[in-house]
């Protein structure tokens, strides 16, 4: 099967990441248990638009702040177990500022692909199985792709949608990846 992962919420920790250099550089002491709504960085942070959030994020930087992210446990490690008998698909949404740093990340991380997309619209990219926490997207996914299985990966951000499968972690997305694949035999 393919599968279609998203990596920041699901393989990167997006919000550690943007935490720490936040924290670094004013002083502050935010942690990410503090995030429990997608525009979390404009409720906990002197930011007032999301624009001001990405121009700082943007900022001359020896590499993006995606370069920089760590995993969440267990992520790279699932990956590399399914793509044994899978096809895993990055699917992102970043800035045009942050690819290259993207796919120095992937490679530093040895994520299992031969395929990434980087776009905005990733229900363009057809996947079997698809697992995102970003609310707008698990709608849109789940909308446009109503063939395939949409996973919820569960964060404080998202909320469960009708049609769309809760995972609550990696062991979880792993297990319903075996049923799938299993019930497709």
């Amino acid at each position: 099967m393919r599968l279609g992962i998203d990596l920041d919420g699901v393989v990167a920790d997006f919000t550690s990441g943007w935490m720490r250099l936040y924290n670094a550089e004013f002083g502050t002491a935010l942690t990410p248990d503090l995030v429990t709504s997608w525009s979390g960085a404009l409720h906990l942070t002197h930011f007032t638009t999301k624009r001001e959030f990405w121009e700082w994020a943007h900022r001359d930087r020896e590499v993006s702040l995606f370069r920089g992210l760590d995993t969440y446990p267990g992520a790279v490690e699932t990956l590399r177990g399914l793509a044994g008998k899978h096809h895993v698909v990055i699917i992102t949404a970043k800035p045009a500022w942050a690819v290259h740093d993207t796919f120095a990340w992937i490679a530093e991380h040895r994520l299992p692909t031969r395929e990434v997309h980087i776009l905005a619209q990733k229900w363009m990219v057809a996947c079997d199985v698809y697992l995102e926490d970003s609310p707008q997207q698990l709608r849109d996914i789940s909308h446009s792709r109503p063939e395939a299985v949409v996973c919820r990966f569960v964060r404080p951000w998202n909320h469960p949608l009708e049609g769309v499968v809760d995972v609550a972690g990696w062991p979880d997305f792993a297990e319903l990846v075996k049923e799938l694949s299993h019930r497709s035999r």
